[in-house]
């Protein structure tokens, strides 16, 4: 491996270990105003950022999603901390996923947990699924570190710019095909979900209409 492959990896694997998920305290207990949240959204994973004008998110994004039924809507203009932590998940979500996938996931998850004072609520959902971050994010290290090291024995029969062309070509084929079986299997667990409730709305139905049969004899 040469001094510029160590370069590369390193500043790969420098990117990686910046990436952090905004902690469940850090979001503040008041109720926040559309600008507030952007603000915050926008500094807390800056990281994130590909380009420095990009931004994390915006009105227009907010707006969208709370017309898709993805967020419940604010009351008198203010989002609650439940709103930020659905809105983390929408970030990670729509990267790689369609609204309606995005729908499947979260719309039971509002439905269930968004406003409620027991126990098991969206912020202990949230700090439950975040605290597996750091050893995914070793997990990872390691194997992105594999596979570019795999990716620098292909095409040893070329030189030059050429050979620094194609095998990093290489690389990016084997991330995006690990990226794209990953996406089929979410996928598929989402259809499998959602197979399901409908199978138990269909019995719910069914249910229902004996209770009135019964009743009505």
């Amino acid at each position: 491996m040469t001094i510029d492959d160590k370069d590369l990896l390193n500043s790969i694997l420098a990117s990686l270990s910046r990436i952090d998920y905004i902690k469940p305290d850090s979001i503040p207990n008041l109720d926040l105003y559309m600008d507030q949240i952007t603000t915050f959204m926008d500094t807390q994973l800056a990281a994130c950022r590909r380009y420095p004008e990009d931004k994390i998110l915006t009105k227009t994004m907010i707006n969208n999603y709370a017309k898709n039924d993805l967020l419940p809507p604010p009351v008198k203009k203010k989002y609650s901390k439940e709103h930020v932590l659905l809105l983390i998940f929408i970030y990670y979500f729509k990267n790689i996923l369609s609204i309606g996938d995005i729908q499947e996931i979260l719309n039971p998850l509002t439905e269930k947990y968004f406003g409620k004072e027991e126990d098991l609520n969206l912020t202990r959902i949230y700090e439950e699924v975040f605290s597996l971050e750091k050893e995914q994010a070793y997990n990872l290290s390691k194997d992105i570190t594999r596979k570019y090291q795999v990716s620098r024995t292909t095409f040893s029969d070329t030189e030059g710019d050429d050979q620094e062309y194609l095998q990093n070509f290489a690389f990016i084929c084997m991330l995006s095909f690990d990226v794209f079986v990953k996406k089929m299997l979410i996928e598929k667990l989402i259809d499998l979900e959602k197979a399901k409730q409908e199978a138990n709305d269909k019995e719910t139905k069914k249910e229902t209409k004996k209770e009135a049969r019964k009743e009505a004899k």
